[in-house]
């Protein structure tokens, strides 16, 4: 059994319908998504020695079965650049978490590499109820909030496929080095939209699959948050 089906089988029996970030970020790894580095930890300790491997500057973000939104009850805090940041943000995201939902069961908190700043992009899938699985592009921000700005295709997607959705978008510009952003790695974004894709169709039970943003740069990518929910 794959290390993506042991995830979806303790998912199942656990009685879940979504999967904990750590386990949507294996998962991606598995198909080849690349993701920010990360580590789950149970104790503060284990929180400094995460974030001296990954490396400063870090994020911290709650890990909890009975928590889906994180930033809605203080869950998350970005941009930590010291021990002493650590150790206050470990103690900060536990009493909001207490103060906000006393009864959640925490797993544990993710350490999570700051990844720098680019062209965010959004990779996400959805099952019709009428065509199946359907994977969505579109750039990230402002793009997607404000001005719906993505497009759709029905897996299986092909790699023509992929670039059409890409080059579909009214901010394609962007990815292409306009003004003084950064040129986007187009091949690597194509590599994420099969990857979703094949992921989708490989385990039919997704319902809504959400990985945003995506940091796209030159050359490579990272998925900073990772959401999969199952029917």
């Amino acid at each position: 059994m794959s290390a993506a089906s042991k995830v979806f089988e303790k998912v199942r029996k656990e009685g879940r319908k979504f999967l904990l970030e750590p386990e949507a970020k294996a998962v991606c790894v598995e198909y080849g998504i690349p993701v920010t580095d990360f580590s789950l930890v149970k104790s503060e300790a284990e929180a400094l020695k995460s974030a001296e491997k990954i490396g400063y500057p870090v994020v911290l973000k709650i890990v909890s079965p009975d928590i889906i939104h994180k930033s809605d009850v203080g869950g998350v805090i970005i941009n930590l650049r010291s021990t002493s940041g650590v150790k206050n943000a470990y103690k900060q995201i536990l009493r909001n978490v207490k103060k906000h939902k006393p009864k959640a069961k925490i797993v544990g908190l993710l350490v999570q590499e700051m990844a720098p700043s680019s062209t965010e992009v959004i990779v996400g899938a959805i099952k019709d109820p009428q065509f199946g699985p359907a994977v969505m592009f579109g750039l990230g921000g402002i793009f997607v909030e404000v001005l719906k700005d993505v497009t759709f295709r029905v897996a299986p997607v092909t790699k023509d496929e992929a670039r059409e959705m890409i080059s579909e978008v009214k901010a394609y510009p962007l990815l292409k080095g306009y003004r003084n952003l950064p040129l986007a790695d187009i091949d690597t974004i194509v590599k994420i939209l099969l990857s979703t894709s094949k992921l989708v169709m490989d385990y039919p039970e997704i319902k809504e699959l959400d990985l945003n943003p995506i940091m796209v740069y030159k050359k490579g990518a990272k998925t900073v948050d990772a959401r999969i929910i199952l029917e």
